[in-house]
């Protein structure tokens, strides 16, 4: 528990959502803090969800609802940079931006140029809201610094051992499993343009509930991450404590934590042909997979459990506040 000094400390969250990738990882650092004597309110904000349409729309309505918000807060914490924008009207004392991968990169990536070039200007609107910047990636972390001369704070994403404990034990299944959105920047096609010669099944989780995927995921004989970008994928963390063996390619932050042939295989961006041999070849070798388990689920115990992880996110908010 933190001291009672700051059991009064109140922070607003603005996120798209609170489920899946950024917005679950925002949930749940929300329910710790909350366990610890944190007032953490969600502002939960509705968005058209289509395409092209659902950041905008986020961020229209959101600057409606923090126009009429008269709250004060201690803090607020934007969880992507379409949040950062709308923190803006927000009535607190410090300003917290999360950044997870090279938002304008990405934007880059599945957008037109003049939305690209938006994607820029919200980027920077939103670094500017802000007090403090974090991100769950060294990769990220770096970059920024190098690219804008941005200092950011490291501040893992934990995995919440406890929520694996009703996932049902069954057994394996001769099948892959891809889980991720279908998009452009995680590669789903390029799995789907090797997947008649993978010799085994391949899932996809695209549009499923976490409990099901975890369910899926535990089956599965490797998790396959064929992004094109990433900053730090959770559901790798997820792989590893479940020891289903991670096959993902080299980019963003990824080598953070699947290191070659020690707690998973890595393979270069965009090349079918050596993702099909490695998911293979791994699928043949039982001794390898073997060790990448151990490996893998020694590693998130050692160092992204919230056991772990607690201590440094209690720490940072209240070294925030106290400056």
């Amino acid at each position: 528990m933190i001291n009672k000094k700051s059991n009064n400390l109140n922070i607003l969250y603005i996120s798209p959502t609170f489920v899946g990738g950024i917005g679950g990882h925002a949930f749940r650092v929300s329910e710790k803090l909350n366990q610890n004597n944190f007032d953490i309110e969600l502002m939960k904000i509705p968005h058209i969800p289509i395409k092209n349409l659902k950041n905008p729309s986020f961020t229209i309505f959101g600057k409606m609802k923090t126009i009429l918000n008269k709250k004060s807060y201690d803090l607020v914490h934007a969880w992507n940079v379409p949040s950062g924008i709308i923190m803006k009207n927000i009535n607190a004392k410090k300003k917290i931006l999360s950044i997870h991968g090279m938002y304008s990169e990405q934007v880059d990536a599945i957008h037109s140029k003049s939305i690209s070039k938006l994607g820029k200007i919200a980027e920077k609107n939103a670094i500017e809201n802000a007090d403090i910047l974090t991100t769950d990636s060294k990769f990220v972390q770096k970059t920024y610094y190098e690219k804008f001369g941005l200092n950011i704070e490291y501040l893992p994403a934990p995995l919440d051992v406890n929520k694996f404990i009703n996932i049902p034990k069954s057994k394996l299944k001769n099948q892959v499993v891809f889980i991720g959105r279908d998009s452009h920047e995680k590669g789903i096609d390029i799995l789907k343009s090797i997947e008649l010669s993978i010799n085994s099944k391949v899932i996809y989780c695209t549009n499923t509930d976490w409990a099901e995927t975890m369910k899926i995921l535990q089956q599965s004989k490797l998790l396959v991450v064929p992004s094109r970008q990433e900053s730090l994928p959770q559901v790798i963390k997820e792989a590893f404590y479940l020891k289903v063996p991670v096959i993902a390619t080299d980019v963003g932050g990824i080598s953070e934590l699947v290191k070659h042939n020690q707690t998973g295989i890595l393979v270069p961006s965009q090349n079918p042909e050596k993702l099909k041999i490695a998911i293979n070849d791994l699928l043949e070798n039982f001794e390898l997979q073997e060790i990448l388990k151990e490996n893998a689920y020694n590693f998130i115990l050692e160092n992204f459990t919230w056991e772990k992880l607690l201590p440094k996110y209690i720490k940072f908010y209240n070294n925030l506040f106290n400056d």
